[in-house]
C-alpha cells in the first residue's frame, strides 16, 4: 500500500541529487498538463512530498476490478484532478494525488515508466528480488507468499476480492514486498 510512497520519494530525491529536479520549483515546470493557478503560490515538489499540496483527497475513483479498465496515466491524472482546497504549504493533509503527480514527474524526467524506474534504480541495486513495483499482477512466486484479506459472511471466511488500481496511482500504493526486502530498503536509508 502506501509504503510505495517511500519509494516514490526516494526516486524523487535521486533525481534531485542528479540535478534533474528542484524541490522548490513549481511542478507545472515538470508536467505536460497544467495544474490550475487556484492560489498565487505554486505547488512545489516539496509540497507533494510533505502532503501539503492541498488537493482534496479522493480514493475510491482509483479502484478498478480489472486492470484492462485502467486509463492511460496522463489521461487519468488530468480527468481526475482533485480540487485545490487551500494554498499549498498552509497545512499538511494526506494526499494520494500528490504522490501520483510525483510518480508521473519521476517518469517524465527520467524518461522511464514509473515502475521501471523504481525497479532499475532502487529494487535491483538493493537486491530486492521479492518486491514488485508495478500495478501488473505480481509473479506467481511472489503471489504464493502474499498475505490475503478475508471477509466474514454467512458464518464463513471468504477471501476478499482482489482489486487493482489505475496505473496512474502506482506511486501511491502498488508495491508488493517481503519483510526481508523492506529491511534492505530500510538499511539503505539508514
Amino acid at each position: 500500500g502506501s509504503v510505495t510512497k517511500l519509494f516514490t520519494w526516494t526516486a524523487v530525491m535521486q533525481l534531485v541529487e542528479q540535478g534533474k529536479l528542484d524541490l522548490n520549483r513549481d511542478i507545472n515546470n515538470y508536467l505536460d498538463f497544467r495544474i490550475p493557478d487556484t492560489y498565487p503560490q505554486p505547488i512545489t515538489i516539496k509540497n507533494l512530498m510533505t502532503h501539503s499540496d492541498m488537493f482534496e483527497e479522493r480514493f475510491f475513483e482509483s479502484i478498478i476490478l480489472d486492470a484492462s479498465d485502467s486509463a492511460p496515466v496522463r489521461e487519468w491524472l488530468v480527468s481526475h484532478m482533485p480540487t485545490r482546497v487551500r494554498p499549498p504549504g498552509e497545512v499538511a493533509a494526506y494526499s494520494n494525488y500528490g504522490a501520483d503527480l510525483a510518480g508521473y514527474i519521476v517518469a517524465r524526467v527520467s524518461g522511464q515508466p514509473f515502475d521501471q524506474y523504481i525497479q532499475k534504480n532502487i529494487l535491483d541495486p538493493l537486491g530486492m528480488a521479492h518486491t514488485t513495483a508495478g500495478m501488473e499482477a505480481a509473479p506467481a512466486e511472489l503471489l504464493a507468499n502474499q498475505s490475503l484479506g478475508y471477509t466474514y459472511e454467512d458464518g464463513a471466511f471468504n477471501v476478499f476480492p482482489y482489486y487493482t488500481s489505475q496505473l496512474a496511482t502506482a506511486p501511491r500504493g502498488a508495491m508488493i514486498a517481503s519483510a526481508s526486502d523492506m529491511a534492505r530498503f530500510m538499511m539503505a536509508h539508514l
